[in-house]
């Protein structure tokens, strides 16, 4: 018994020596590995990480608000479906999808260093049937949403020059004020893209149910049949045709850069410059 201790304790004490040629003995008495551990660093993942942080409060803002108003604006046309589902509210949560609202947005923000952004809330449900006029209040309904977000880009502008004035007075304040303006242009380029985005007359888009009541009857149905596919289409443009994209999306470009003319003599720095420094 005792030639068997003797060999599991020498076992271990050559086990134990082996061990610890991995290890030296620091200056400070500390133990580290021999080899060094580097842990990378992407400064392309962590620049859009913080972008995605200042833009995300912004983007599911204008998400909620564009959803809110096409609830609200069918409860006023005689329908009360999104009403009885609890939609007619500024609450995110009825809204959000947790896929389109938070994945893809994180995941396309990221994926193009914090240039691109997209994403969707859970769409109001509808019953256009109890519109008190079918085309008044389907037209009125589908413009809603995209009115809403176009009136938020000039009050996120509005509120780059207010803090811009505010950080004049404040000067201590100036960085914190100029990521508060770097948030309120992200809230006035992603209204604008929410808006002119959802123009596109691609169903089930909100564009498209304006286009339909202006299509011969027969032309009408067949388009709407697209719907079936869900938003399919949609990104199939946006992934392999992104030229047309950009090309329908001009409008939003145009309408940005010149209220970028008119606040960003308030800026308090650089940072409202969004896409790069």
């Amino acid at each position: 018994m005792l030639d068997s201790r003797a060999s599991i304790y020498k076992g271990r004490v050559a086990q134990g020596q082996a061990v610890s040629r991995l290890y030296r003995r620091g200056g400070s008495g500390d133990i580290s590995p021999l080899w060094p551990i580097h842990l990378r660093r992407d400064p392309a993942l962590e620049a859009a990480l913080a972008e995605f942080v200042i833009a995300f409060p912004a983007l599911i803002f204008s998400l909620v608000a564009h959803e809110y108003a096409h609830a609200v604006a069918a409860w006023r046309q005689g329908d009360d479906t999104a009403y009885m589902l609890g939609r007619i509210t500024l609450n995110p949560l009825p809204h959000l999808d947790p896929f389109m609202s938070v994945l893809v947005p994180a995941l396309t923000l990221l994926g193009s260093g914090g240039s691109f952004v997209f994403g969707g809330a859970k769409p109001v449900p509808v019953t256009p049937r109890k519109y008190r006029n079918y085309r008044r209040g389907d037209i009125i309904v589908s413009l809603a949403g995209v009115s809403t977000n176009f009136v938020l880009s000039f009050v996120f502008a509005a509120l780059f020059v207010l803090v811009g004035l505010l950080g004049r007075s404040l000067p201590d304040a100036a960085g914190v004020l100029d990521s508060m303006q770097r948030m309120m242009m992200w809230g006035v380029w992603l209204n604008l893209l929410l808006c002119f985005f959802n123009l596109i007359p691609i169903p089930p888009l909100d564009g498209s149910h304006v286009l339909y009541h202006f299509l011969p009857p027969a032309w009408g149905q067949r388009y709407r049949e697209l719907h079936r596919f869900g938003f399919l289409i949609v990104m199939l443009v946006v992934w392999l045709v992104p030229g047309l994209l950009m090309w329908l999306l001009a409008p939003a470009r145009f309408v940005f850069v010149n209220l970028q003319h008119v606040i960003v003599p308030f800026a308090l720095g650089d940072g409202w410059r969004i896409f790069g420094r």
